[in-house]
């Protein structure tokens, strides 16, 4: 198994059924109670400045990453359903974990904002018509993504980083 990717890479289906956008919905609004959930665990194991692999983010950096990667694919919705195909600004994630508030901040601030951020998000794509998720932004490296292609990365976002939590509580 690699490591670097728990649950496999991510792979865009196609087409995209309503079904599947349904799915990862559910796994995002699932989600945070699956992180709070094995974020207790390692903070009881006293695991959270474990990295899930050599060289690999600590459990304290992933769950930091997880709620700004999150609040940037919010964002990213808002600006698609308001503007047309706006181009997005993307961010050095790597850099962003290891700013001191992602290295040895309190996880229990993350694990509140992604609580309140996949809220109000799953509740965004619940009220959007079907042909929103069409609706299209553009990454200035990657090309244009649609939103149906953005819950399903999303989904398996939630999956991969909950499964780098899950090798550091089996460890």
């Amino acid at each position: 198994m690699d490591l670097r990717y728990p649950v496999g890479p991510f792979t865009l289906p196609s087409p995209i059924t309503r079904e599947m956008r349904l799915s990862g919905i559910s796994e995002i609004a699932a989600f945070p109670s699956k992180l709070q959930d094995v974020a207790a665990v390692l903070a009881e194991e006293q695991s959270l400045d474990k990295p899930y692999r050599e060289g690999g983010w600590t459990a304290r950096q992933v769950i930091h990453h997880v709620a700004d990667s999150h609040m940037n694919s919010y964002i990213r919705f808002c600006l698609a359903l308001t503007e047309s195909n706006p181009v997005i600004k993307p961010y050095d994630e790597a850099a962003w974990a290891e700013l001191p508030n992602a290295k040895s901040g309190p996880v229990e601030v993350s694990l509140r904002l992604i609580d309140s951020l996949h809220e109000r998000w799953v509740r965004l794509m619940l009220e959007m018509a079907p042909e929103q998720f069409a609706r299209t932004f553009r990454h200035p490296e990657l090309g244009e993504r649609t939103l149906d292609a953005t819950v399903l990365l999303y989904a398996w976002h939630c999956r991969h980083h909950l499964g780098h939590l899950e090798l550091i509580a089996k460890d």
